[in-house]
C-alpha cells in the first residue's frame, strides 16, 4: 500500500508520521517543529552519505577476512599470522593511551548500583509497564509461582509449598540481613523503634546484626513495610496479620519484597518487528508514554478487565522521623537499531534513509519529556537519557554514533553529552579493540554489556571460510568465548568504568527454568559484571538475590589491575578439529531449522519480535533475532564445508515447519507453513539458511524486513 507524504525541510516524511511528531511528540519538548526537521535534516546531510561508507568498510573488511581464509586452505591455525593480516587491513587497530571515561554526571542504578536488568520489546505496551515496574518483586510470588520450589503447581494452593518458599526466604534473610540473635524463620513480632528494627525470637528481642542495614518503614493501607538495605539493593518485610499468607505466619510476615529490576531496556531493535511507519509510530510511541509517564494499557486477565500504568515512588519514613523517597520504577533505557538498515517512513531524493539516524532523533526527542519534569517522579534524575546503541562494529563506528548524538543534542536543544551511550560488545570488531571503542566515547559511555548470542553469529559469519565450526555445545566451551567475557570486563575495569558505568553480561534464554538460573547466574555477579539480563520480572525478582550473595563491587576491586586475556585467545576461532558425527550433525540441522521457522513464523506473519518458542524438544526458549543469526549462520557455515546439503537443508525445513506448524496449532491468528512452503515466513527462513553467507555481517534484518513487508501487504 503506497502511503502519502509530507514535505519537511527537503525530506519526504510519511504523512501520519509527520502528525505523529508534531502533535505528540514535540508539543512540551520546547522544539518547534520547523527546529526539529531542520534538525533532521541537516543530520541526513552530515551523516547518511558517512553511515553508507561504514557499512561498505564492513563489507570490504569481509571480503578481505574471506579472501584471506580462503586462500590458506586447510593450513594449521597461525594466530600469529592471522592478527598481522588483520593490522594490515585495519581490522585491529592501535590501543589508546590509559584513560578513564568521563561521562558526566548518571543515576546511581547505572554507577554505583548492581542488580538484575530487564530487557524488553517496547512496541508491547504492557510488556513495557511491567518492565518499569519490575523495580519491585514479591520474593514470595517469584519462588512458588515457578520451578524454583519444584514443578509449578497446576490445582489449587498448596500450603506445603508456601511453607517452603517462607522457609527459603528466611534463610536468605539469615544470609543477606541477619539478626545479631536467632534466625528469621524463629521471630514472632516485627516492629520498629528509634535505634531501627526490632524482632522478637524466644521472647527476647533481636536486632540486625548490621544496624545501619535498616532503611525505614514504609505503610501501603493495611501492609506495614520494614525496609531494609544489603549491598545497596533494598529489601522489605512486609507485615500484615490479617493477609492469608501473614496470618499463618507467627511474625505476621506476609511477603518478602526485593528490589530488583534497577534498570529495564525498552527494545526498538532485535525484540520488535518494526517495518513501516505504523510499525515505529507504535514503538515511539510507546517509549514517548514511558517518558511522559502516561502510559496505559487495559486487557483481559481472568475475565476481568485490568488496566495497567507507571508505579509510584515510595515513601519510607526513617525512624527520625524524616522521609526518603525511593524509585518505585526501573531506570529506563531505550535500545536503537544499529547501522545498518533504512527505512521508507523518511525518505530524500526519493531514496530511503538510516534508520538508526531516525532513532537517534525522534527517541531522544520523547526523552525531552522527561527531562522537563519538575514534579512527580522522574526517570532519570540525573538529567541524563541512556540510549543503548548495538551492533556497531569497531572504533570508527562508535566515535560515529557519538557525533550523531552530538548533532541530536544541538538540534534538540539539549547540553552536550546529556545522552549517555550504551555500547553492546556483541559484534567480533568490537570485541578485539574495545578499550578504543569505550575510548571513542568516553564522554557519554554509560555501560558495555556482552552479548553471547549475537557475538556467536558474528564469530561464525566473520570466519565463515575458516572451517567449519564446532556444534553448539563445544561453542559454548570455546576458547574465545570465556577470553571475550573477560576481557569484556577487565577493559571496562582498565578503562575507569567502576562507580561511572555498568559492566553488563548477557540473557537468560530459559525464561521457565528459573531454578537452574539460581545455579547458573550467579556467575555473572562472579565474573564482575554489575548488571546482567533478565528475560521477565519473575526472573528479575530471582536473580537479585545473587547481588545480595555476592558484593560486586568488592569483587571488582579484586579483579582490578588484573592481566587481560591475551587477543589471540579472542581471535581464536572454534572450529571443529574432526569430523563432526553425522548424527549429531542432523541433529543440530533439524534444530536449527526448527529454531528459525518457530521464531520467524511469528516475526513475519504476526509481527512479534520476541516470543517464548518451544524448540525441538517443545522447551520454551526466549528468541530474539540474535538467536535467529546464531542458528542461520551455523547452517549457512555447515553448507559451506559441506557438512550438509542444500538438499537435507530444504528436507529438514520442511518437516520443522510441519512440527512448528504443530506446536502452533492452538493459536487462531496462526498461519501453517505446510503443505505448500511458499508463504512469506517460510520463505524468509530459507532466505537466512541458503543466502545467509552473502547477509551482511550474517544479519537477519533485511530478510526479516522484507517478508513481513510481502506479508503485510497480503
Amino acid at each position: 500500500m503506497t502511503r502519502s507524504a509530507t514535505p519537511r525541510h527537503g525530506l519526504e516524511v510519511d504523512t501520519d508520521f509527520a502528525k505523529f511528531i508534531e502533535a505528540q511528540v514535540l508539543p512540551g519538548t520546547g522544539v518547534t517543529a520547523d527546529a526539529f526537521w531542520q534538525g533532521y535534516a541537516g543530520l541526513l546531510d552530515g551523516f547518511a552519505a558517512e553511515n553508507a561508507a561504514l557499512l561498505e568498510r564492513r563489507a570490504e573488511l569481509q571480503r578481505q577476512i574471506d579472501a584471506w581464509h580462503k586462500a590458506r586452505g586447510n593450513q594449521p591455525w597461525d594466530a600469529a599470522a592471522y592478527r598481522v593480516f588483520l593490522t594490515e587491513i585495519g581490522y585491529l587497530v592501535a590501543e589508546p593511551a590509559p584513560f578513564a571515561v568521563a561521562n558526566g554526571d548518571i543515576d546511581p542504578e547505572i554507577a554505583t548500583l548492581a542488580g538484575p536488568q530487564l530487557v524488553v520489546p517496547v512496541s508491547n505496551a504492557r510488556f513495557a509497564l511491567n518492565a518499569a515496574n519490575a523495580r519491585w518483586g514479591s520474593l514470595y510470588d517469584a519462588m512458588y509461582g515457578s520451578d524454583v520450589m519444584g514443578p509449578v503447581p497446576s490445582g489449587g494452593f498448596d500450603p506445603a509449598r508456601r511453607d517452603a518458599v517462607v522457609a527459603k526466604a528466611a534463610a536468605f534473610l539469615d544470609q543477606a540481613l541477619p539478626l545479631d540473635g536467632g534466625s528469621h524463620a524463629d521471630v514472632t513480632a516485627y516492629d520498629a523503634d528509634a535505634q531501627g528494627l526490632v524482632a522478637t525470637v524466644g521472647g527476647q528481642a533481636a536486632r540486625l546484626a548490621d544496624p545501619a542495614a535498616f532503611v525505614g518503614t514504609h505503610r501501603d493501607g493495611a501492609d506495614t513495610g520494614y525496609v531494609l538495605r544489603h549491598n545497596g539493593l533494598h529489601v522489605e518485610l512486609v507485615i500484615n496479620r490479617d493477609h492469608p499468607i501473614g496470618a499463618a505466619s507467627a511474625s505476621g510476615l506476609r511477603d518478602v519484597v526485593l528490589e530488583a529490576a534497577l534498570s529495564a531496556i525498552q527494545d526498538c531493535e532485535d525484540s520488535v518487528a518494526a517495518v513501516d511507519a505504523e510499525d515505529k509510530i507504535g514503538v515511539y510511541g510507546n517509549w514517548l508514554g514511558l517518558m511522559k509517564g502516561d502510559l496505559a494499557e487495559t486487557f483481559e486477565k481472568g475475565g476481568t478487565s485490568m488496566t495497567r500504568r507507571l508505579e509510584g515512588d515510595r515513601t519510607v519514613t526513617r525512624p527520625d522521623g524524616s522521609t526518603v523517597t525511593l524509585q518505585g520504577r526501573a531506570l529506563l533505557l531505550v535500545r536503537n537499531v544499529g547501522h545498518l538498515m533504512t527505512t521508507d517512513v523518511i525518505r530524500k531524493d526519493g531514496q530511503s534513509t538510516p534508520e538508526g539516524l531516525m532513532d537517534a532523533m525522534v527517541t531522544v526527542a520523547c526523552a525531552i519529556h522527561d527531562l522537563k519534569k519538575t514534579e512527580g517522579p522522574r526517570n532519570s534524575r540525573a538529567g541524563a537519557i541512556y540510549v543503548v546503541k548495538p551492533k556497531m562494529h569497531g572504533p570508527e563506528e562508535a566515535a560515529f554514533a557519538d557525533r550523531v548524538f552530538a548533532h541530536v543534542e544541538t538540534a534538540l536543544g539539549l547540553t552536550p553529552n546529556t545522552v549517555k551511550l550504551g555500547l553492546m560488545d556483541e559484534e567480533r570488531r568490537t570485541s578485539a579493540n574495545l578499550a578504543a571503542c569505550i575510548h571513542a566515547i568516553r564522554n557519554r559511555i554509560f555501560f558495555i554489556n556482552t552479548g553471547f548470542l549475537d557475538r556467536t553469529g558474528d564469530e561464525i559469519h566473520t570466519s565463515m571460510h575458516a572451517g567449519a565450526f564446532v556444534g553448539r555445545d563445544g561453542m559454548k566451551t570455546a576458547t574465545w568465548l570465556k577470553a571475550y567475557e573477560d576481557r569484556n570486563v577487565l577493559i571496562g575495569l582498565a578503562s575507569g568504568m567502576r562507580g561511572r558505568a555498568q559492566i553488563g553480561k548477557g540473557m537468560w534464554a530459559k525464561p521457565d527454568a528459573l531454578a537452574e538460573m539460581l545455579e547458573v547466574k550467579v556467575g555473572h555477579p562472579k565474573s564482575g559484571a554489575s548488571t546482567a539480563w533478565v528475560p521477565s520480572p519473575t526472573a528479575a525478582t530471582l536473580h537479585a538475590l545473587h547481588y545480595h550473595q555476592i558484593d560486586v563491587a568488592a569483587r571488582q576491586d579484586e579483579l582490578q589491575g588484573q592481566p587481560i586475556p591475551d587477543l589471540d585467545l579472542l581471535l581464536t576461532p572454534a572450529l571443529a578439529d574432526g569430523p563432526i558425527p553425522q548424527d549429531q550433525v542432523l541433529r543440530e540441522l533439524d534444530n536449527s531449522a526448527q529454531g528459525i521457522l518457530g521464531y520467524v513464523v511469528r516475526w513475519v506473519d504476526q509481527g512479534i519480535g520476541c516470543s517464548k518458542v518451544p524448540d525441538i524438544d517443545d522447551v520454551q526458549l526466549m528468541e530474539d533475532r540474535a538467536t535467529c543469526r546464531i542458528s542461520a549462520q551455523y547452517l549457512a557455515n555447515w553448507l559451506e564445508h559441506g557438512l550438509i546439503t542444500e538438499a537435507q537443508v530444504e528436507d529438514a525445513l520442511r518437516r520443522m515447519a510441519a512440527k512448528v506448524d504443530g506446536q502452533n496449532a492452538g493459536d487462531p491468528a496462526y498461519r501453517p507453513m505446510a503443505p505448500d512452503f511458499d508463504g512469506p515466513a517460510f520463505l524468509a527462513a530459507r532466505d537466512l539458511v541458503l543466502t545467509g553467507t552473502q547477509q551482511p555481517s550474517g544479519y537477519t534484518e533485511p530478510a526479516l524486513h522484507a517478508r513481513r513487508a510481502e506479508a503485510k501487504a497480503i
